[in-house]
């Protein structure tokens, strides 16, 4: 399974990919916060009349607030929001999600994370995310983990998921090339954004969508769970030890 996606990579960069750290998205695989986000874009964009539903919103995941925004304006009315509007929707989409309850962390997220710590690699936070409740939670749940010079989020981009920015930006904050990250992310557009990176992405399928998706945007290989992939872990690494 492994051997053949890296393979594949490699024909296809004509690099050997050598990891020395993992990029890792945040809602959808380290807190299960999809949910809520979906419901709040729902309600947001019913207040301002423009149709929008919960798969609308996971094909979306990734993407900065304001670019989801101009998505759904233009789709209606042919244009892009202005920054007062953009301002006052993200706003109202923000007041939905706070007043759910605190998203819970993914199972075996941690583990997977403490495992990878471990193993020496180093670990960054590329997201699309603006949420202060979900940033700040990090040090909470995951301490000692994401350092903020190795954090790249909403506030860090001109240009969102799925353009390659974000990584880019990972890339350089790191240091590396290309072939010597990985992904791990769980939504199409941020797996486009990472292959059209360069990098080698492994896709978690934690929301609705069909593992098609994510396989048609680029995925290397797609695990059904977090958990999967940390019952992976060992096997996938072990490929690049003498």
């Amino acid at each position: 399974m492994f051997a053949d996606s890296i393979s594949h990579y490699q024909n296809n960069t004509s690099k050997e990919l050598n990891p020395k750290a993992i990029f890792f998205d945040m809602d959808g695989v380290l807190f299960d916060s999809m949910p809520y986000h979906a419901t709040a874009w729902v309600n947001a964009m019913t207040d301002i009349g423009i149709p929008f539903t919960e798969h609308e919103a996971y094909m979306n995941e990734g993407r900065t607030g304001h670019s989801t925004i101009d998505g759904a304006f233009n789709r209606e009315w042919n244009r892009n929001a202005t920054e007062d509007e953009k301002q006052q929707i993200y706003k109202i989409k923000s007041k939905y999600f706070e007043a759910y309850p605190p998203s819970p962390v993914m199972p075996f997220s941690a583990e997977l994370l403490s495992k990878i710590k471990a193993q020496g690699l180093r670990i960054f936070l590329v997201t699309g995310s603006g949420q202060p409740s979900l940033l700040d939670r990090l040090q909470v749940f995951f301490p000692d983990v994401f350092a903020p010079e190795n954090m790249v989020t909403a506030f860090d981009v001109k240009h969102g998921k799925p353009h390659p920015e974000p990584y880019l930006m990972a890339l350089e904050k790191a240091g590396l090339e290309a072939h010597e990250a990985v992904v791990v992310e769980n939504a199409p557009l941020g797996v486009e954004s990472a292959t059209a990176a360069g990098i080698y992405t492994i896709a978690v399928n934690t929301g609705p969508l069909d593992d098609k998706v994510l396989t048609n945007s680029g995925a290397a290989l797609v695990f059904d769970s977090m958990k999967d992939l940390f019952d992976n872990w060992e096997t996938f690494i072990n490929q690049f030890k003498s």
